[in-house]
């Protein structure tokens, strides 16, 4: 039997200090592959060599991943400074115009972390560089040791941080069957205003924006603060969000 097809957006980086890449961490592929059922295809976060038409004649569905540069401030009307980057403004030009067309045509779209940022942005929100600079935000960035650097233990860096309250019979509660849930955190920017077609229907402790739904968006349009990627094969939560996401493309490749 056909397999139904995602799309996984790549990120601009480089290695050796001299060969330009496009990256996707490997837990993104083997999500889609594992719990979703579908062939995981890497596509170049650049629009000189993307054509988003072309890309979405061949996939059944989209997944905008998370990565370590920032939305560029000036998509959301704000200044950019040196303290907020790497930014990755490929990406943005990339991921923006997808999500916009995705929502228009019901093609199933799946946002997480940057990916879910990207999708407030695309529709007129705003993002706050630094969440936990607000007043009474907590620091949502990944754990660290006593000397600065990342936590060596994933465990450690994945593990679940934090509550999310959901709305009462929303999306999200009825996905999961309850309205809280328990996430990980890494991530330092975050949603400041939401946008226009932006509905917000899971918040942390906190009251940061933690999973928001796209309104009246003919498909599956769903975005998480979390990195639901990390283990949906043993995590009941991130699971039944990538299998919600796995019917909702394989019911778009069914009916196109």
């Amino acid at each position: 039997m056909k397999k139904s097809v995602v799309g996984v957006i790549g990120n601009a980086s480089i290695i050796e200090k001299r060969f330009a890449v496009q990256m996707v961490g490997e837990r993104n592929l083997r999500a889609v592959a594992e719990v979703t059922g579908a062939l995981p295809l890497i596509f170049a976060g650049s629009p000189d060599i993307t054509d988003a038409d072309t890309l979405l004649q061949v996939v059944d569905g989209i997944l905008l991943t998370g990565a370590r540069a920032n939305v560029h401030p000036t998509r959301f009307r704000a200044e950019p400074h040196v303290s907020h980057e790497p930014y990755d403004e490929a990406r943005d030009a990339v991921a923006l115009t997808l999500i916009e067309l995705c929502v228009e045509r019901g093609i199933p779209l799946l946002g997480i972390c940057r990916g879910f940022q990207e999708m407030n942005v695309a529709f007129g929100g705003s993002l706050h560089p630094e969440i936990r600079e607000l007043p009474g935000r907590m620091n949502h960035r990944m754990p660290r040791i006593e000397n600065g650097d990342v936590h060596p233990d994933p465990t450690v860096v994945f593990a679940d941080r934090h509550d999310v309250q959901l709305v009462k019979g929303g999306t999200f509660a009825q996905m999961f069957g309850g309205e809280t849930i328990r996430v990980n955190s890494l991530h330092g920017q975050g949603i400041l205003e939401p946008g226009e077609r932006v509905v917000i229907e899971g918040v942390a402790d906190d009251g940061t924006a933690e999973a928001i739904r796209i309104a009246d968006a003919p498909g599956f349009a769903l975005g998480v603060q979390w990195h639901a990627e990390y283990d949906p094969q043993r995590n009941p939560i991130n699971r039944a969000l990538f299998q919600a996401f796995g019917a909702a493309i394989e019911h778009h490749r069914r009916v196109r």
